[in-house]
């Protein structure tokens, strides 16, 4: 992470269920934990942890097998293990409940948690979260679950620089927006335990959205701001209309032109529209500043 950044967050471990978990810690207030998606980690939250922690207590997590957390072999890599594994840490760092927020597959799983430990979710914040309504990444599932695709995951870290990069610059709407420091809070914990912990996860893919399913249609009735780019490569934005008709109390916050990765591909005006959110329950960003690249006005949010 960056000095400036380094000087106001704390990294802390803790242990659950005999597995070491590592979270940085920055802020003062009511308790915002955020969860990173697939192959990621507590790092990719580098733009956004110190403007966060202006509202709020932050605690970006690295999952089981993720980040800097222990690896183990043969981990329960399914959503509602993983989800419960959150709600466990959560106890043990004393965070009798949370404002959650997560992206992609950590979205998925924040949308677990809700459903399967509902007093440890205030409200949810979700950028881009996988959901059972997307097909757009279904014909990458099915190759990661072959033997060939399997042996080609295991590739990845041994892949040129450049290999990485193009694949980070696929995420964004504008690859030309990829800042520095964002490729290596991917790549500088991926190893067998991580990419093992991952085919596991692709491997039970279509289950994990079937039992996301079920829980949505039981209903999550927390307040829930929606954040989306309409150039998402990765979980349509098509499938947001669907996902919001299980999600009764729902706010959608749209960035034109922007990828799967809004936090850190517009970090400025995304961390203003959750610190608004998050304050007020609306979201009143007006316009974004010229160093941000696009004006946005009102027209953005769709509640």
């Amino acid at each position: 992470m960056g000095a400036r950044i380094e000087r106001r967050v704390k990294e802390l471990c803790v242990v659950v269920d005999g597995v070491r978990l590592n979270y940085l810690r920055s802020g003062s207030g009511p308790a915002l934990v955020l969860l990173h998606g697939l192959v990621g980690s507590a790092r990719n939250w580098q733009q956004n942890i110190e403007s966060l922690s202006r509202e709020a207590t932050v605690y970006a997590l690295d999952l089981p097998n993720m980040g800097e957390s222990e690896r183990v072999l043969g981990l329960d890599a399914s959503q509602a293990a993983t989800a419960d594994y959150v709600a466990k840490w959560m106890d043990a760092v004393g965070l009798a409940d949370a404002d959650v927020c997560g992206h992609s597959h950590g979205g998925a799983v924040s949308l677990m948690l809700a459903s399967r430990h509902p007093e440890k979710v205030r409200r949810l914040v979700l950028f881009a979260p996988a959901n059972p309504f997307c097909d757009s990444g279904r014909h990458l599932i099915r190759f990661y679950r072959s033997a060939m695709g399997s042996r080609l995951a295991r590739m990845i870290p041994h892949l040129p620089r450049f290999v990485h990069h193009t694949a980070l610059g696929r995420m964004y709407g504008d690859p030309g927006r990829v800042r520095a420091g964002a490729l290596e809070a991917y790549t500088r914990n991926l190893n067998r335990g991580s990419l093992e912990h991952v085919l596991q996860i692709v491997r039970r893919w279509g289950v994990d959205m079937k039992a996301l399913h079920e829980s949505l249609a039981r209903q999550i009735d927390v307040p829930v701001l929606l954040v989306w780019g309409d150039a998402d490569r990765a979980v349509s934005f098509a499938s947001s209309a669907k996902l919001r008709e299980f999600l009764p109390q729902s706010s959608l916050f749209v960035l034109p032109g922007v990828g799967h990765l809004p936090f850190e591909e517009m970090p400025e005006v995304s961390n203003r529209a959750v610190r608004e959110w998050l304050r007020t329950g609306e979201i009143l960003a007006a316009r974004a500043t010229s160093t941000e690249s696009v004006a946005w006005d009102r027209e953005a949010v769709r509640a």
